[in-house]
């Protein structure tokens, strides 16, 4: 427990060094495949055709079952349906292996939404989500748009902000302005 406290805090105090790196609104977003899991199950993801039902949101988070994660898939989770009824899904990613998210997605995200494995960190890379941990990502969260473009990045260290913001992004159609 000791060990994923510090995990946590380190994390959070390598954020700001990576702040400059994001993708920003207008950039096209990195094509990405993942092995994913929902409810339990793996099946694959692919951010082109979740795309063309709408937009994606996608987050990067440190670790799996870590404090600052788990509160913050609880808050997608509850904000799932909101993210729904806007056309949105959402989709969370990690360097953990897919095991691990298959329980994560059960217990963490209640089943809600996907979470998907980037062991090698390609995608993480391809977002400018790495840290300078290996095998943590920064915490930083994305809107795509239907177009394929980013619409909205937040990074910060406060769990709750992404889906706050987010959500917003997404409600105020921030995905359809072009």
């Amino acid at each position: 427990m000791k060990r994923r406290h510090a995990l946590a805090l380190t994390c959070a105090a390598l954020l700001p060094l990576a702040a400059h790196a994001a993708l920003k609104p207008g950039d096209a977003a990195p094509e990405f495949k993942s092995t994913a899991a929902l409810a339990g199950q793996t099946f694959a993801f692919d951010l082109a055709e979740a795309l063309k039902k709408g937009p994606v949101v996608l987050y990067f988070f440190p670790k799996a079952f870590t404090q600052g994660c788990t509160i913050e898939a609880n808050a997608f989770a509850e904000a799932t349906p909101k993210f729904a009824a806007l056309g949105a899904r959402v989709i969370g990613i990690s360097h953990d292996d897919i095991d691990t998210l298959k329980r994560f997605s059960t217990e963490a995200c209640r089943d809600q939404f996907a979470v998907g494995s980037d062991p090698k960190g390609q995608t993480i890379k391809a977002y400018d989500a790495a840290s300078l941990l290996p095998g943590v990502a920064n915490r930083i969260s994305y809107v795509i748009g239907q177009d394929g473009r980013i619409a909205f990045v937040h990074q910060g260290s406060d769990p709750l902000r992404h889906v706050e913001l987010t959500l917003k992004a997404v409600g105020d159609g921030v995905h359809n302005k072009r």
